[in-house]
């Protein structure tokens, strides 16, 4: 009897202790992105603690100890997860949101392009509103600079959302991205954005509205994929891109590679470079993007597209220019495609495979500003393109 009576007491103080514990843990797994793997797995502890109090209390036989197995195996598991989750964090990512400080049009430390001389263009007001894709950013922001007057064109905080203020007067020169510039387009709060194609969707938005875009190609860049720079594969055909992006390849194995299996990230829906990949793939299917939870604190989770983390098996894409200059990182190299590599000289020879021009692309109505077409004429000329080449692109219109 007092054995009964300790055994109870004992399992009433456990019980206590395990839901204090468990309350604490349920708390610390709120901030986890994982915690749709993480509570699951405290909610079969807590549970399987609680049967074995009760089958402890009431069977006096060995295998009820057995049940311990469950809430053991289930600290094994967080402890594997916390354990995974902590290697991935320490994996670098190749970002594609990065600070455009150093490329603001007039700013004392800026890395723009610059001509020799002045502008044959000077716009004093009216001045066209621009935005457009990260990797054009340098681009427009020196088209700008040479030909807007001189301000205080800084207008965002860098951050991994791109929240921009919109206090400043001079709120002319934006850069949402992609997306963003075609979203202010299709709104009309910008004039002109500078982007490649538009995906079909993005597309199908403006024709089912009535609306005209009018597109002007400004120069070309490539489409370049990229792997970790200790992956022994360095040439990839077309055909091999585009069975690793369908999921007909699934090992690096099969390419004369490590027997890895493949990580093929992607980019999220409507970018200018997933946009460029779902061109490339032609009639075949793209496999379902990586993706990741981002937790912003507790009770909120935001599911999304994985950024490129440079594992040793990993691939991803993005544009020439972007992943030279603006993210340049030595841990990962370009692949050669059907044996030519991504460089200004095989974009202009038409020898790279994946040679696309980018676009300043306007409304076409009654209604635009009277200096769209002026600017864009001058973008054309020799000293626009100029500016383009310099500012490490390939100019549309060679002089």
């Amino acid at each position: 009897m007092k054995r009964k009576v300790i055994k109870i007491i004992g399992s009433i103080l456990i019980g206590i202790a395990i839901t204090f514990l468990s309350f604490v843990i349920f708390i610390v797994f709120s901030f986890f992105a994982q915690r749709d793997i993480l509570f699951p797995i405290l909610g079969v502890f807590f549970v399987s603690i609680i049967v074995f109090l009760v089958l402890w209390n009431i069977i006096n036989k060995k295998f009820v100890y057995l049940i311990l197995l469950i809430p053991v195996i289930c600290i094994a598991a967080s402890v594997s997860v916390f354990r995974y989750y902590f290697y991935v964090d320490e994996i670098p990512i190749v970002r594609q949101d990065i600070d455009l400080g150093s490329y603001i049009p007039f700013a004392t430390y800026s890395s723009l392009a610059i001509l020799d001389g002045e502008s044959t263009l000077k716009l004093i007001d009216n001045l066209p509103i621009l935005d457009g894709a990260t990797a054009l950013y340098p681009i427009y922001a020196s088209f700008a600079q040479a030909v807007y007057p001189k301000g205080d064109y800084s207008y965002y905080t860098s951050d991994n959302n791109y929240q921009f203020f919109r206090e400043r007067e001079l709120n002319l020169i934006l850069c949402n991205m992609t997306n963003g510039a075609y979203d202010n387009l299709f709104e009309g709060t910008v004039d002109i954005i500078f982007c490649a194609e538009p995906s079909e969707s993005q597309l199908r938005r403006f024709t089912e509205n009535n609306i005209k875009l009018n597109f002007t190609a400004i120069g070309r860049e490539a489409f370049v994929f990229f792997v970790n720079n200790t992956n022994p594969v360095s040439n990839l055909a077309i055909q091999d891109i585009q069975d690793i992006y369908s999921g007909r390849i699934k090992n690096w194995k099969k390419l004369n590679g490590l027997n890895q299996r493949i990580r093929a990230f992607q980019r999220p829906e409507n970018s200018g470079s997933q946009t460029m990949l779902i061109k490339m793939m032609g009639d075949n299917s793209i496999i379902k993007p990586r993706r990741e939870n981002i937790s912003l604190g507790m009770g909120s989770v935001i599911n999304q597209v994985a950024d490129y983390r440079n594992f040793s098996n990993a691939i991803g894409y993005s544009f020439l220019f972007f992943s030279t200059q603006m993210a340049a990182n030595d841990q990962i190299k370009l692949l050669f495609i059907n044996g030519i590599y991504p460089s200004i000289e095989t974009i202009q020879n038409n020898s790279y495979p994946f040679s696309e021009s980018f676009y300043a692309i306007y409304v076409e109505n009654d209604n635009k500003n009277e200096n769209i077409e002026k600017f864009i004429e001058w973008i054309l000329s020799e000293q626009g393109q100029t500016l383009v080449q310099r500012t490490g692109y390939v100019p549309i219109n060679r002089y």
